[in-house]
């Protein structure tokens, strides 16, 4: 941004401050900034092909006045960011803080084992079309992942004794630039279409092994045209460096949840 650029030298800056306070011209301005009168004609003449400023030539002057919609501008599209990164800036912060506790915790096997979380949602669409999304690994891929990931690579085998395999990447690392950000394994334990799922899955760690084992049931009820969907998650079988996987739990399964809830009946 061509203004940002502007802004972005002290010098400058400190012109845009004095022009605040009324036109100007060059000399002036150079006075007051205790800089040479050539260094700030150019440095007014950036601001100005930025559209920061604005000048006109009275006699053997150029005065300098500054454009309060070209800062406006800015204002809006910082304070659009802010509200953008509050956000973001809040899940991250709350993903910190439940690592710091996590990893003060696992100090031995076992330590997590029965941790329960439970997420409920009341989705738009039908038991049956939220099976589909639940069980159809290409519909099932498209929602299951926390929101800066994606699902790379996906089988789920929607049958007692099927098997799970999910991987996990960065959601805008398209071209595998980066390394897996994720992949845990798992098998399916109990399919009752439309009404209950229930599987095992264990995210791996960077040496293969189970960080912990996830038991996950998902409990469809209708609920009028849509469907009141139950999620229980409890662990078992917590590796001491299980901690950065159990911290991302709640934000991050429930992130999935929301993502499939957005997407109902929207796609069904």
């Amino acid at each position: 941004m061509e203004v940002l650029s502007a802004l972005g030298d002290p010098a400058r800056w400190q012109l845009v401050g004095l022009l605040a306070e009324r036109p100007r011209p060059v000399g002036v301005l150079a006075e007051l900034a205790g800089a040479r009168q050539p260094q700030t004609t150019k440095h007014l003449q950036t601001l100005e092909r930025a559209g920061v400023v604005s000048s006109l030539r009275t006699g053997q002057r150029r005065i300098y006045a500054l454009r309060p919609e070209a800062l406006r501008e800015l204002a809006t599209a910082l304070e659009h960011l802010a509200g953008l990164a509050e956000t973001s800036s809040k899940t991250f912060s709350a993903y910190g803080e439940s690592l710091g506790a996590e990893r003060g915790a696992a100090q031995q096997t076992g330590w997590a084992d029965g941790r329960a979380f439970r997420f409920e949602r009341i989705l738009a669409a039908g038991p049956a079309i939220v099976w589909r999304h639940l069980t159809e690994p290409d519909r099932l891929a498209a929602w299951w992942a926390p929101d800066d990931l994606r699902v790379s690579e996906l089988v789920f085998e929607a049958r007692p004794g099927g098997r799970i395999v999910q991987e996990y990447r960065d959601a805008e690392d398209t071209g595998a630039s980066e390394p897996v950000a994720g992949r845990a394994v798992g098998v399916v334990d109990d399919v009752r279409p439309g009404e209950r799922l229930a599987y095992r899955l264990s995210p791996l760690l960077p040496d293969g092994s189970p960080a912990f084992t996830a038991h996950v049931t998902f409990a469809l009820v209708a609920d009028g045209p849509g469907t009141a969907l139950a999620v229980d998650y409890r662990i078992t079988g917590s590796a001491t460096d299980a901690a950065d996987f159990i911290a991302g739990i709640e934000i991050g399964f429930g992130q999935s949840l929301d993502r499939l809830t957005s997407r109902l009946p929207e796609g069904a």
